[in-house]
Protein backbone atom coordinates (compact mmCIF):
# COMPACT_ATOMS: atom_id res chain seq x y z
CA UNK A 1 0.00 0.00 0.00
CA UNK A 2 1.10 3.54 -0.54
CA UNK A 3 1.62 5.56 2.41
CA UNK A 4 0.93 8.92 0.61
CA UNK A 5 -0.22 11.76 3.13
CA UNK A 6 -2.92 13.19 0.50
CA UNK A 7 -4.33 16.40 0.59
CA UNK A 8 -6.09 16.43 3.70
CA UNK A 9 -4.69 19.11 6.20
CA UNK A 10 -4.50 17.43 9.58
CA UNK A 11 -6.09 20.16 12.58
CA UNK A 12 -2.55 20.05 14.75
CA UNK A 13 -1.10 21.50 10.85
CA UNK A 14 -3.48 24.34 10.49
CA UNK A 15 -3.25 25.11 14.15
CA UNK A 16 0.52 25.01 13.54
CA UNK A 17 -0.07 27.59 10.67
CA UNK A 18 -2.10 29.87 12.36
CA UNK A 19 0.42 30.48 15.41
CA UNK A 20 3.29 30.86 12.58
CA UNK A 21 1.13 33.67 11.57
CA UNK A 22 -0.64 33.65 7.90
CA UNK A 23 0.72 35.61 4.70
CA UNK A 24 -0.67 38.83 4.13
CA UNK A 25 -1.87 37.48 0.43
CA UNK A 26 -4.81 35.57 2.45
CA UNK A 27 -5.79 38.98 4.02
CA UNK A 28 -5.77 40.41 -0.02
CA UNK A 29 -7.64 37.23 -0.87
CA UNK A 30 -10.18 37.68 1.82
CA UNK A 31 -10.58 41.14 0.96
CA UNK A 32 -11.46 40.50 -2.49
CA UNK A 33 -13.34 37.98 -1.63
CA UNK A 34 -15.58 39.67 0.07
CA UNK A 35 -15.62 42.56 -2.46
CA UNK A 36 -14.67 45.41 0.62
CA UNK A 37 -12.17 48.06 1.02
CA UNK A 38 -9.33 47.39 2.69
CA UNK A 39 -10.21 50.37 5.32
CA UNK A 40 -13.55 48.36 5.94
CA UNK A 41 -12.14 45.02 6.59
CA UNK A 42 -9.29 45.62 8.76
CA UNK A 43 -11.11 47.02 11.89
CA UNK A 44 -13.29 44.21 11.91
CA UNK A 45 -10.25 42.38 11.86
CA UNK A 46 -8.64 43.84 14.64
CA UNK A 47 -5.90 45.84 12.63
CA UNK A 48 -5.14 48.91 12.82
CA UNK A 49 -3.40 51.12 9.76
CA UNK A 50 -0.54 51.45 11.23
CA UNK A 51 -0.22 47.34 12.19
CA UNK A 52 -1.29 46.83 8.40
CA UNK A 53 1.34 48.62 7.27
CA UNK A 54 3.81 46.55 9.41
CA UNK A 55 2.06 43.37 8.38
CA UNK A 56 2.97 43.87 4.74
CA UNK A 57 6.13 45.06 5.68
CA UNK A 58 6.77 41.63 7.40
CA UNK A 59 4.15 39.27 4.61
CA UNK A 60 2.88 38.10 7.63
CA UNK A 61 -0.02 38.44 9.46
CA UNK A 62 0.41 37.85 13.49
CA UNK A 63 -2.40 34.56 15.23
CA UNK A 64 -4.99 36.33 16.52
CA UNK A 65 -5.28 38.16 13.23
CA UNK A 66 -4.86 34.64 11.25
CA UNK A 67 -6.99 33.07 13.46
CA UNK A 68 -9.72 35.76 12.55
CA UNK A 69 -8.89 35.97 8.43
CA UNK A 70 -9.76 32.08 8.80
CA UNK A 71 -13.20 32.68 10.77
CA UNK A 72 -14.65 35.27 8.16
CA UNK A 73 -13.47 32.83 5.28
CA UNK A 74 -15.20 30.27 6.76
CA UNK A 75 -18.57 32.59 7.07
CA UNK A 76 -18.04 33.69 3.55
CA UNK A 77 -17.86 30.31 2.21
CA UNK A 78 -21.08 29.27 4.67
CA UNK A 79 -22.88 31.96 3.80
CA UNK A 80 -22.31 31.39 -0.17
CA UNK A 81 -23.22 28.00 0.48
CA UNK A 82 -26.56 28.96 2.22
CA UNK A 83 -27.35 31.70 0.09
CA UNK A 84 -26.74 29.69 -3.23
CA UNK A 85 -23.85 31.93 -4.80
CA UNK A 86 -20.80 34.07 -3.26
CA UNK A 87 -22.01 37.23 -4.03
CA UNK A 88 -25.42 36.63 -2.29
CA UNK A 89 -23.64 35.29 0.44
CA UNK A 90 -21.60 38.38 0.40
CA UNK A 91 -24.11 40.73 0.43
CA UNK A 92 -25.74 38.69 3.43
CA UNK A 93 -22.59 39.13 5.75
CA UNK A 94 -22.35 42.82 5.05
CA UNK A 95 -26.10 43.41 5.76
CA UNK A 96 -28.16 44.39 8.96
CA UNK A 97 -29.58 40.76 10.04
CA UNK A 98 -33.25 41.01 12.31
CA UNK A 99 -31.91 37.53 13.30
CA UNK A 100 -29.05 39.49 15.34
CA UNK A 101 -30.69 41.64 16.44
CA UNK A 102 -30.04 44.43 13.04
CA UNK A 103 -26.52 43.67 13.55
CA UNK A 104 -24.01 43.36 10.64
CA UNK A 105 -23.06 39.86 10.63
CA UNK A 106 -19.43 40.65 9.72
CA UNK A 107 -19.24 43.18 12.90
CA UNK A 108 -20.59 40.57 14.99
CA UNK A 109 -18.64 37.91 13.82
CA UNK A 110 -15.52 40.31 15.51
CA UNK A 111 -15.70 37.40 18.33
CA UNK A 112 -15.49 33.99 18.02
CA UNK A 113 -19.10 34.39 19.79
CA UNK A 114 -20.54 36.43 17.43
CA UNK A 115 -19.20 34.20 14.83
CA UNK A 116 -20.99 31.24 16.03
CA UNK A 117 -24.27 32.99 16.43
CA UNK A 118 -23.78 34.32 12.75
CA UNK A 119 -22.82 30.34 11.80
CA UNK A 120 -26.15 29.61 14.00
CA UNK A 121 -28.39 32.13 11.95
CA UNK A 122 -27.43 30.74 8.42
CA UNK A 123 -27.93 27.24 9.94
CA UNK A 124 -31.48 28.08 10.47
CA UNK A 125 -32.17 30.20 7.28
CA UNK A 126 -30.90 26.97 5.49
CA UNK A 127 -32.86 24.53 7.08
CA UNK A 128 -35.73 27.35 6.30
CA UNK A 129 -36.96 27.49 10.06
CA UNK A 130 -35.98 31.43 9.64
CA UNK A 131 -36.07 33.72 7.19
Amino acid sequence: GSSGTGKSFSVAKIIQALKAGLPVRELDDLRSNLDLPMDRLVPMLGISKATLHRRKNARRLDAAESDRVVRFARLLGRAATVMESLDAGRRWLSSRQVGLGGAVPLEYAETEVGAREVENLLGRIECGVYS
